[in-house]
């Protein structure tokens, strides 16, 4: 997948990139970064594997072809992060419009979890929860909660002011609360 983006961008790229880094040290940037890449993309795209995977690879061609450009602002992760998140908000941007103008969504085949463990009613009333947040809160959750980022660091991955970050987690742990609150009590889901 790496090979195959760098070769497509390849063509596109400015002398200067292609000076300043070789197709083993991209490849090396990717390989190190693919897993949670896409762990990320899977969790932003509620579980839906086959987008998460396309994501993954547009954002490791939009960071090649961008690479030349980058500042040192923000630490490479952070800014290659921020690259993944604009991503998957262009894909669940797309797929809003796919659905509302495209086939019937009851004909599309259900997302693939490709880690099938524990309780899968379970995993679905946690998805479908997160679903119901907005794109701020789910995407500040995902990063602070899930992929163990600061709230620093996630504020600088979305672009946005820590104290932003902060109020949509706030929002997003008092919705999800009140969703899953059943849980907490023991009854089963």
């Amino acid at each position: 997948m790496v090979e195959i983006a760098i070769a497509d961008a390849k063509a596109d790229a400015p002398a200067g990139m292609r000076e300043r880094t070789s197709d083993g040290d991209f490849v090396a940037f990717c390989e190190k970064r693919r897993e949670r890449a896409l762990r990320l993309a899977f969790r932003l795209l509620g579980g839906d594997q086959a987008s998460a995977e396309d994501v993954v690879q547009s954002a490791f061609l939009r960071a090649h072809r961008a690479l030349a450009r980058f500042r040192g602002d923000a630490s490479l992760d952070t800014w290659f992060y921020r690259i993944l998140v604009n991503e998957v908000q262009r894909q669940r941007r797309w797929s809003a419009l796919r659905r509302l103008f495209g086939a019937d969504p009851e004909s599309a085949p259900p997302a693939v979890d490709p880690r099938p463990t524990g309780d899968p009613g379970l995993r679905r009333r946690i998805a479908t929860a997160l679903e119901h947040l907005s794109a701020g809160q789910r995407q500040a959750f995902v990063l602070v909660h899930l992929e163990e980022l600061t709230v620093n660091e996630a504020a600088e991955v979305l672009g946005k002011a820590a104290g932003t970050v902060k109020s949509h987690l706030h929002r997003a742990l008092t919705a999800l609360r009140a969703e899953l609150a059943d849980l907490a009590e023991g009854d089963p889901p």
